[in-house]
């Protein structure tokens, strides 16, 4: 079992930056690829990035690509999704998830965090 607890989320202007952070319980943290997904109001939850177990490889929705790396620290059991150039278009609630495989999609993830709300005004 790994529980999974964001942190970070807020309301910025657009053109800000935020860093969320995802603290993970447990001692297998480093057995599971992360994954960020975010979910706005009225739209279905999507994928945002992933990274490997070692941190070694990466992969992004295009709507992010270039703005909002992702990172791991094995030693902290924690994953990282710093937000950069942000647009009111990335408003949504963002959700960490701890998958046994490695994938982009929702299923393919086996824990979730509780979401941490991101605003960004105009």
């Amino acid at each position: 079992q790994v529980q999974l607890v964001e942190s970070g989320g807020g309301l910025v202007q657009a053109g800000g930056s935020l860093r969320l952070s995802c603290a993970a319980s447990g001692r297998t943290f480093r057995s599971y690829a992360m994954g960020w997904f975010r979910q706005a109001p009225g739209r279905e939850r999507e994928f945002v990035a992933r990274i490997s177990r070692s941190g070694a490889w990466t992969s992004y929705a295009d709507s992010v690509k270039g703005r909002f790396p992702i990172s791991r620290d094995n030693a902290k059991n924690t994953v990282y999704l710093q937000m950069n150039s942000l647009k009111p278009e990335d408003t949504a609630v963002y959700y960490c998830a701890a998958s046994e495989g490695w994938g982009t999609q929702e299923h393919e993830y086996n824990y979730w965090g509780q979401g941490t709300q991101v605003t960004v005004s105009s």
